[in-house]
């Protein structure tokens, strides 16, 4: 999956506004068919995310994301079979429960890729752990499908997650560490090496924001889900290697190899004893950062 350091929301049903979310800067963008959308308005919305998929796909410098109805809500077929099509990059599942919930989307997935003249494995997934189940079972799901791309540590404050396992949110994050730390383990067990983390709902609070998005990139998130055009600017920075620290990395790996031409497996830089090991870490902050300069 290319580097997302951010992923903005917009509700299906609001085509002006995925043209709004475009225009933040958003590595990625999730059209929404579920929660942002009214029940009375699941249908149109529908249509309407077609109609925004087919606009912007050729357009957008984003990628496209949807995120349909859960299995439980009986909307999901009728979602798969409207959006999977040319332009779409992947789906954003919610509320999932266990590996076979997966391999079932797969296989209808891939009969829709078939069908449409897709490239076999083109539509990624991002799964999202938002019940009690699925964070029991967050490794098998991660290893469900090849199509799965990115696990969600969706950790946010007051919603389906905090009223599933009944903790109370707390900025510091202590009572949600274990699910965000096994999360980021899966992800990187499964080789998975992009886990993403959100929300954060207070859209005003962008202090607050920032110190959220610092805290799940130490644990090893590598990005965030927003809900607002203004949390984008603040995740693209957060989540984006810095300057500093790529030159850093750099001199690093300058240094170790001019040790190992002298016959040393070690050196002695700016005051730190480094390895090999130390310039592997070097070379994928180097890489991401890289990576993020193609596609950001």
């Amino acid at each position: 999956m290319k580097p997302y350091r951010s992923l903005l929301f917009v509700p299906g049903h609001k085509p002006t506004w995925a043209d709004k979310a475009l225009a933040s800067g958003t590595d990625a963008v999730i059209l929404d068919l579920e929660d942002s959308v009214p029940a009375g308005d699941k249908a149109d919305a529908r249509k309407t995310v077609v109609e925004t998929l087919d606009r912007l796909a050729d357009a957008a410098r984003a990628d496209l994301w949807v995120r349909p109805n859960s299995s439980v809500s009986g909307l999901l077929g009728a979602d798969l079979e409207a959006v999977v099509r040319p332009g779409l990059a992947g789906l954003f599942l919610p509320k999932v429960f266990d590996a076979q919930e997966i391999v079932r989307i797969d296989a209808v997935v891939s009969h829709l890729e078939e069908r449409e003249g897709l490239a076999p494995g083109s539509v990624g997934l991002i799964v999202s752990y938002e019940t009690a189940v699925s964070m029991a079972h967050c490794e098998e799901i991660a290893t469900a499908s090849p199509r799965v791309a990115s696990l969600l540590g969706a950790t946010g404050p007051n919603a389906d997650v905090g009223r599933e396992l009944g903790f109370e949110f707390t900025p510091a994050g202590l009572e949600t560490l274990y699910l965000r730390s096994r999360i980021v383990l899966a992800a990187r067990a499964a080789g998975l090496h992009h886990p993403l983390a959100g929300v954060w709902q207070d859209i005003r609070d962008l202090d607050g924001f920032r110190r959220f998005c610092e805290d799940n990139r130490g644990l090893g998130y590598r990005g965030m889900v927003c809900i607002h055009p203004s949390h984008v600017a603040v995740a693209n920075e957060v989540f984006t290697p810095s300057p500093e620290k790529v030159e850093f990395y750099r001199r690093m790996i300058d240094a170790f190899r001019k040790a190992e031409a002298g016959g040393s497996a070690a050196v002695d830089f700016e005051g730190q004893h480094i390895d090999l090991a130390h310039v592997k870490t070097a070379e994928g902050v180097i890489e991401l950062a890289e990576a993020v300069a193609r596609h950001g």
